[in-house]
């Protein structure tokens, strides 16, 4: 498995497996699969729900932990939330079953993230999170987080596929050393993108899937993917993606699919703000 590196001198498998929207009892099955194909970067979240099924899907697996590289996520915390963070920790690792992660990020960069990042800070330095970063953090709180703050993210997980690419943000992270994940790689074919008449040209040019030619964009690019899929067949085909390259003028023309804008939600709209801060997990 192609890896790459994180700051902190850490491996990290540039395409791993994501469990976002997978129900508790699906999940076992999911995660059992994907090991099985080959996967070993595993991605889930406490607001999720699924830690625990991730966590009996790893005891089954009998891989061993050193092979293996978990993430886990931080929701919203109240406040004391250096102490409640901490407390959401433990819980995540008891659910996982496991004594410590390989990253913990920031779900949300809502609350306060400050006294969140200064708990996941003393977790870095005990060794129970071998690397910290945050997700969905917009170029401005991410800079904001790193000045003010004595340990820099290793990895920021964002909304990253062909309509979003995030190409100048992108290196404005490689010039702090942080490492670029996308979550929701095909956009969740949203935009049309399974039957987008560029990628599926550059597929037949290569006898390989849409899907495939996005994870092969974004592993070309230095971009960390965590596909997600509960089909065994589509888990194989997309961890099927190491035996070819695209061309210069294949990236060239994918770079012209991107519009900049969110398929989803903007982090920056007020009321997704409200929405995502009014969440409390019990």
């Amino acid at each position: 498995m192609q890896t790459v590196t994180l700051n902190n001198g850490i491996e990290m498998p540039v395409l791993g497996f994501g469990v976002y929207q997978v129900g508790s009892e699906e999940t076992e099955q999911a995660v059992t699969a994907a090991l099985n194909a080959g996967y070993r970067l595993l991605d889930t979240a406490a607001a999720y729900g699924n830690e625990a099924a991730v966590g009996a899907a790893i005891k089954r697996s009998g891989i061993p932990r050193e092979e293996l590289f978990i993430t886990t996520k931080l929701w919203i915390q109240d406040a004391p939330a250096e102490e409640n963070t901490k407390r959401a920790f433990d819980t995540s690792l008891r659910n996982l079953g496991l004594d410590y992660v390989d990253l913990y990020l920031i779900h949300q960069p809502f609350g306060d993230y400050y006294g969140q990042w200064r708990a996941m800070e003393q977790l870095n330095k005990e060794g129970r999170a071998r690397a910290i970063g945050v997700s969905n953090f917009a170029p401005d709180r991410l800079v904001d987080l790193i000045t003010n703050n004595e340990i820099v993210p290793a990895v920021n997980q964002i909304e990253t596929h062909p309509f979003k690419q995030n190409l100048d943000y992108q290196e404005l992270m490689k010039g702090d050393g942080i490492q670029i994940e996308s979550w929701g790689p095909f956009a969740e074919g949203r935009n049309n993108l399974f039957t987008n008449p560029v990628l599926s040209e550059i597929g037949k040019a290569h006898g390989k899937s849409v899907a495939q030619v996005v994870l092969r964009w974004l592993i070309q690019r230095g971009v960390v993917a965590i596909p997600k899929s509960v089909n065994p067949d589509r888990m194989a085909q997309n961890f099927d993606v190491f035996d070819f390259e695209l061309t210069p003028g294949e990236m060239a023309e994918i770079r012209g699919l991107d519009t900049g804008a969110s398929q989803f939600f903007d982090h920056a709209d007020p009321n997704v703000v409200r929405g995502l801060s009014a969440r409390r997990l019990g």
